[in-house]
């Protein structure tokens, strides 16, 4: 006969088993949302691995470093951990295909609506820095979307691949504000600041914006908007200039039309993108590698998934929720309000 202890243990279990469940079940609802398990993935150094050969011999090697989510410069925090921050992520990678000497081309695989401006800006000057150090070429291949910031970093590369079926573009700048100053005033919730002048609370939630602070505002995004615009008829040749205030009003291209305009070199895969980095660094072969975590498995070009980043092992919840007060983004979302 079972003991009473054993039959509560083995009840508890049942019950803690069935509360895990409906938490992730729950959990699952609240999209994007990630569970990984494990220890703090800053402490893993980046590993290479082939996950291509060539045919023949070679020690040769172009190597994919994958830019993956929201561009911003902190880490993502979560559930009992932190996540990697892109362009700390951007640099170490790069730091390891410069120094290596067996890489002789990088396709940078881009899967990112944007981000920040000055996020977009950093990642795009570790890019152009790598080329004049090392001399070593860089493609970057545009995955589902390359829109934005991820699109002005795109612009770092030596030539541009994108899938058909790809987004890309959405040349431009965004602050988002909102003002929460009248509901506050109906439920009778008086909110005062004390401030220097009369710009200074420019974008608070807590107030309502005037004519002088929306100028104040305007004229920063016109500030990065012309980078972005700079950034883009400096590193794109073969752009269509007629057509330059269609080509950078925000909207977005697919490959194809970002073809026909000269925002993207040609239309095509991985393997494509890898053809063509054989060609610029002047190989005939050199095998496909991919950077990654010790605790992440790789077995292929596609194995590091290009719509997550990697952030190793850990515990963790996205709710991908916006960063409070008025913040600059050369970013596409339009999930968004």
């Amino acid at each position: 006969m079972r003991k009473t202890s054993d039959i509560i243990n083995h009840q508890s279990s049942i019950i803690n088993g069935f509360l895990l469940s409906f938490f992730l079940a729950f959990a699952a609802a609240c999209s994007p949302i990630t569970f990984t398990i494990g220890g703090d993935p800053l402490h893993n150094v980046l590993e290479k691995k082939v996950v291509s050969h060539d045919t023949g011999w070679t020690s040769d090697e172009v190597a994919i470093i994958d830019v993956s989510g929201m561009i911003y410069n902190s880490s993502e925090s979560g559930l009992l951990g932190s996540g990697e921050n892109p362009v700390g992520t951007l640099h170490e990678k790069l730091e390891l295909a410069a120094k290596d000497v067996h890489i002789k081309s990088v396709i940078l695989r881009l899967n990112t609506p944007g981000g920040t401006v000055t996020a977009s800006d950093a990642m795009y000057r570790e890019v152009m820095r790598f080329k004049q150090q090392t001399h070593k070429p860089v493609v970057a291949l545009c995955m589902d979307v390359t829109a934005s910031g991820g699109y002005y970093l795109a612009c770092a590369a030596d030539r541009i691949v994108a899938y058909p079926t790809s987004v890309t573009g959405s040349i431009g700048v965004i602050v988002q504000t909102v003002s929460i100053k009248p509901a506050l005033e109906r439920w009778g919730v008086k909110a005062e600041a004390i401030v220097s002048g009369p710009n200074k609370e420019t974008g608070s939630p807590l107030t309502v914006m005037t004519e002088s602070q929306r100028q104040v505002l305007q004229s920063i995004v016109d500030n990065f908007y012309g980078r972005f615009k700079a950034i883009v008829t400096e590193n794109r040749p073969n752009l269509a200039t007629d057509k330059l205030a269609y080509i950078t009003d925000g909207r977005v291209f697919t490959g194809d039309e970002a073809l026909s305009l000269g925002i993207v070199d040609q239309l095509g895969d991985v393997y494509d993108a890898w053809t063509t980095a054989k060609k610029l660094a002047g190989i005939d072969h050199a095998n496909l590698t991919l950077y990654h975590r010790p605790t992440k498995f790789v077995n292929s070009p596609y194995a590091a998934s290009p719509m997550q980043p990697d952030h190793g092992a850990q515990v963790r919840v996205d709710l991908d929720l916006p960063t409070p007060g008025a913040t600059f983004y050369y970013l596409w979302q339009p999930g968004q309000p």
